[in-house]
């Protein structure tokens, strides 16, 4: 059963499936909260995700939804990765100018033709699959990196 806003507001025109909404809680702090019951709180405090940086966990977790499948063929269905995202907004310009992503996949063991042949499956799912990267570039420059699949670098 779908989770609703509270009736404070009518619910607007266009509510539906894949909509949220955040619900201010004091001074430049919200609560998102989508369909499902899932509740984030939005600020600049402890405990609390920027927008800046949901931005950012949007697109590396979109990232990683999106070559799932096709890395646990490669890399066995209980793989681990941790996906990254660095970048900080141009204070001059008040917009991310650039976002770097970075994954780290087990790649021991695999030989540096099966380490391409991964790069290239995780690279082609993102930008076939993602969908919040697609939305938001070319606005963003979002860069992709396989941490230690690249020569003489060290694997994490």
């Amino acid at each position: 059963m779908p989770s609703l806003p509270d009736d404070r507001f009518p619910l607007p025109e266009d509510f539906g499936p894949g909509s949220v909404w955040a619900d201010r809680t004091g001074h430049r702090t919200l609560v998102g909260r989508t369909q499902r019951g899932v509740e984030i709180p939005i600020g600049h405090g402890e405990g609390e995700a920027s927008p800046g940086e949901l931005l950012k966990l949007a697109l590396i977790g979109c990232a990683g939804m999106s070559s799932d499948v096709n890395l646990a063929r490669r890399l066995g269905e209980d793989f681990e990765a941790r996906l990254w995202a660095h970048g900080t907004s141009d204070e001059a310009e008040n917009r991310y100018l650039s976002i770097a992503e970075e994954v780290q996949l087990p790649l021991e063991g695999l030989t540096a033709q099966e380490i391409a042949t991964v790069v290239n499956v995780f690279r082609r799912a993102v930008a076939a699959g993602c969908t919040v990267e697609r939305s938001v570039v070319p606005g963003v420059e979002v860069t992709h990196r396989v941490l230690g699949a690249e020569p003489g670098e060290e694997q994490a």
